[in-house]
């Protein structure tokens, strides 16, 4: 029988690998799993919402399992809409400082990596002019000497990571890095869901603007008919002070409406990174704008690998559980390794030449033996630390699931309580109608027009509103499912990457 028995080239190599690799202690890193949930909601949802006869009415069909398109906002057909986000995604102040963090994030860890996987070698040449004493040498007899020394030399270091320290730490900061990637997924979807929701609201807006106006003219036209009436004593005077009651009451609604108008359009300018003043937005309405005939619902258990704000919360629990690798390492032995070759001289000339090299090699170890419990305690800290990303971890994702149960059922009750608001201001515009033609002719009193007014008044407002909340939830929606991030193309990173 013959044994293999390993040269001691073999077995010098393999402890230098063992050496230099070590092992890391503390904890590995385990991405938590997907919580076992079916549903988002209690209740299962219906295959679609309800539909009304009016604009963004139509109905909407739940897709199990579609993915989303990186460029979810196009689903809403606006042009004008598109032309917007892809300014802001190039001027936008908030997504360039997202990115810069990013790249900052990613340097330092290309940094730190450079010194754990490789020795520091650095080279340094020097001059010096002394003069001294033979007393210095123990020969006080001896003169004084000046003399010129250069020297040049390469210096070599390198601490053997054998418990994994330093592949911990530089763990962490790749951890944070991921942790910047995912920041800046986050400042991306929320830029662009704000922008999308902005430009429902300016729509809803100049919508309830527009019904506005026209509701006080149609009022002025009823004071100038109940002022001729009470001319030909049709009607009182105090008909038509309530009348005109009626209408400073309408236009006293129009000044906030204008207001509120105003600051989402300068918003809308931050967003894209322009001065208010500057002008140039583009102006939105209801009718531009298409209503997603389908939405998303994601598999639950796939949520948390889409929202940002999950990724971005499981880095910070990675880099914790990694600096809990780094303070266990710091309670071991650190080896460090040095050495230099050199030259020195009195003469420059003479620098390099025999018998002036110098050269030198060490090896320290470091044990910590006494450091009033500091690094226990520290270890104990970063034990607590990743306790608390752990909860917070979960907390996050409760949220994520909670934010998207509630866009769902926000759609579904949005979609009936349009049909009735479409219902209510159908009615209160027909009876309106019949009350001025009964009022005209004397068949009712002035009392009854006035309510009627008010109905419609009310009704074509809230129409308005529930047209704006069917779009504004469902950019909701998408937002809450993550927005599409791992969809985006190289052609849309372009478009932030060729601003910055």
């Amino acid at each position: 029988m013959r044994v293999f028995i390993p040269c001691r080239k073999t077995l010098a190599a393999g402890a230098l690998v063992v050496a230099v690799a070590g092992c890391a202690v503390g904890p590995d890193f385990r991405v938590p799993d997907a919580p076992v949930v079916r549903e988002y909601t209690p209740e299962p949802l219906p295959a679609e919402t309800v539909s009304a006869p009016v604009p963004t009415g139509a109905a909407q069909r739940y897709v199990n399992g579609m993915d989303i398109p990186g460029q979810w906002w196009s689903l809403f057909r606006s042009e004008t809409l598109d032309r917007l986000i892809r300014k802001a995604l190039q001027d936008s102040p908030t997504l360039a400082a997202a990115r810069a963090r990013l790249r900052e994030a990613e340097e330092n860890w290309r940094a730190r990596g450079g010194t754990v996987y490789f020795p520091t070698l650095d080279g340094n040449v020097g001059v010096s002019r002394s003069r001294s004493t033979g007393a210095s040498f123990g020969q006080p007899e001896s003169g004084a000497s000046t003399f010129t020394l250069y020297n040049a030399t390469v210096t070599v270091s390198y601490t053997l990571d054998l418990f994994g320290g330093n592949r911990r730490e530089l763990e962490a900061l790749r951890a944070q890095a991921d942790y910047q990637r995912f920041q800046y997924e986050a400042a991306y979807l929320t830029l662009t869901s704000n922008i999308v929701t902005s430009a429902v609201a300016e729509a809803s807006l100049r919508a309830r603007i527009e019904a506005t106006r026209e509701i006080i003219e149609m009022q002025r036209k009823q004071l100038e008919l109940v002022s001729g009436k009470f001319e030909l004593g049709g009607a009182s005077q105090p008909d038509v002070l309530e009348q005109r009651t009626m209408l400073a009451q309408t236009l006293v609604t129009l000044p906030p409406l204008e207001k509120e108008l105003a600051g989402v359009r300068h918003q809308l300018a931050v967003y894209v990174g322009s001065f208010p003043g500057e002008g140039g937005i583009p102006e939105f309405r209801l009718e531009d704008m298409e209503l997603p005939p389908d939405v998303p619902v994601s598999v639950p258990s796939s949520l948390v690998r889409q929202r940002p704000d999950i990724r971005a919360s499981e880095k910070l629990l990675h880099a914790a559980c990694a600096q809990v690798g780094v303070a266990t390492a710091n309670l071991y032995p650190r080896i460090t390794l040095t050495g230099s070759l050199g030259s020195n001289a009195v003469k420059i000339e003479d620098l390099f030449s025999n018998g002036s090299a110098v050269w030198s090699l060490g090896a320290g170890l470091l044990q910590p033996l006494f450091h009033g419990g500091e690094l226990t305690a520290k270890r104990r800290a970063a034990i607590a630390a990743h306790d608390q990303a752990m909860a917070q971890y979960r907390e996050v994702v409760l949220a994520s699931f909670g934010e998207v149960a509630d866009t769902l059922r926000a759609l579904e009750t949005d979609a009936r309580t349009l049909r009735a608001q479409a219902e209510a201001e159908s009615s209160a515009r027909e009876t309106l109608s019949l009350v001025e033609r009964q009022f005209q002719i004397g068949a009712v009193d002035y009392l009854s027009l006035l309510v009627a007014q008010r109905m419609y008044h009310l009704a074509r407002i809230n129409l308005v509103q529930a047209q704006a909340a069917r779009l504004a939830d469902t950019a909701a929606l998408f937002q809450a499912l993550g927005g599409g991030w791992w969809n985006r193309d190289a052609a849309d990173e372009d478009i932030v990457t060729n601003s910055q």
